[in-house]
């Protein structure tokens, strides 16, 4: 046993100093600071940190990265420090810092209480774009107030990000994909999106664009993103719908041309027909269905079947104009004042066609779509045909 002792005394001897030698490499130029050593470090001196977690995948890819920007800055009588924290390690230290996702970036500058997020591109001329700007080693003629600028995008589908999104959306109407690159929904549609944002490249009124949340992380939390590819409709900064329907090309396009044009087709509508087709939503269905007959249809804009019944149901809807005993409705369940009201009536398709009798459902039509067949349903339903 002594022996063999003795053998992985002298294998461990030639091991160690080759591990400490890699680890080394791993980063050589990047100081790594603890709890015991940190604040005191940055109170002298600026210091640019990167807060990471060895397992973490966008960390490794960043690494060499981080040791690259360390060669410029960590030299002698240098204005900033390149850092690193092992968050795995330095727990207390990383929640302290409000650390919640890596790598986190944080600049600490000398004399100013709170340090600042770095949420740009992880490339070596974005960084150190950064950094000079914060050291106030950009031109004096350069506004401190200008905009990020939206990336010049490869396609007609603008890239943004943390930086950029805010500025972008603030004004104007967008249609924008959230998603992650390892999304396979995600993979499967960007071909399609990319042929929705050429196909709309001539109309200056809307702009197609696309986030990547595993990069930009506070803006898909923002507009509380739970799935991928989330697709919203954002005007002047505000969500305005999700869209929720089919991911061809047609139903997209059909898409952001109902959403373009809503509210000059709507009094359009309103103008040709009054009264006849009655719009309903949440908060008047059940007043609107309380007395007689009343017929309706729950639809979705982008729906296909829907646009070929659309004329066929105001014909409908012409032929009981002022009858006290049936009406003709019509419910956009994509508004989101219409989407738990379609949910609790047992809408799973579109078009679904509803029959109420004083405010009961009393039957769901699955026949042909013609005028004839549709009137021929209302008339037979009615408890007293005479009526009618």
């Amino acid at each position: 046993m002594s022996s063999f002792r003795v053998t992985l005394r002298v294998i461990a001897a030639a091991i160690i100093p080759t591990l400490a030698c890699l680890a080394q490499d791993d980063g050589a130029n990047t100081v790594q600071y603890s709890m015991e050593n940190f604040y005191d470090e940055v109170a002298k001196k600026n210091h640019f940190v990167m807060f990471f977690a060895p397992w973490c995948g966008h960390c490794k890819r960043l690494h060499p990265t981080w040791d690259d920007l360390a060669k410029i800055y960590n030299v002698e009588d240098g204005l900033v420090t390149i850092g690193k924290v092992d968050c795995t390690v330095e727990t207390e230290l990383c929640a302290e810092n409000d650390v919640t996702a890596y790598p986190t970036l944080k600049f600490f500058k000398v004399g100013e209480p709170d340090s600042t997020k770095f949420k740009g591109a992880r490339d070596l001329d974005s960084l150190t774009s950064f950094v000079e700007e914060k050291l106030g080693k950009k031109a004096e003629t350069e506004e401190s107030s200008e905009a990020p600028k939206v990336p010049a995008p490869v396609t007609n589908v603008v890239e943004l990000t943390e930086d950029s999104f805010g500025q972008h959306v603030k004004s104007g109407k967008h249609f924008i994909k959230f998603f992650a690159p390892w999304c396979g929904h995600c993979q499967r549609l960007a071909p399609t999106w990319d042929k929705l944002a050429e196909s709309l490249s001539h109309d200056e009124g809307v702009s197609i664009s696309k986030v990547d949340c595993t990069e930009h992380r506070s803006v898909c939390e923002d507009f509380e993103v739970k799935g991928y590819p989330t697709m919203l409709w954002i005007e002047d900064g505000k969500k305005v719908e999700k869209y929720t329907g089919s991911r061809t090309h047609e139903d997209l396009k059909d898409f952001v041309t109902r959403m373009m044009g809503r509210g000059d087709d709507k009094k359009e509508a309103d103008a040709e027909t009054p009264d006849v087709i009655g719009n309903l939503h949440g908060g008047n269905f059940e007043n609107g269905i309380s007395k007689g007959l009343a017929f309706v249809k729950f639809f979705a804009p982008w729906c296909g079947h829907c646009k070929r019944l659309a004329p066929t149901w105001d014909e409908l809807g012409k032929k009981f104009v002022g009858s006290d005993l049936v009406k003709v409705f019509r419910v956009d369940c994509t508004l989101e004042n219409s989407k738990s009201l379609c949910s609790k009536q047992g809408v799973d398709g579109y078009p679904s066609l509803f029959l109420y009798h004083n405010g009961k459902k009393v039957s769901e039509y699955d026949g042909a779509r013609s005028l004839e067949d549709l009137y021929e349903f209302v008339v037979k339903n009615y408890p007293s045909h005479d009526e009618l």
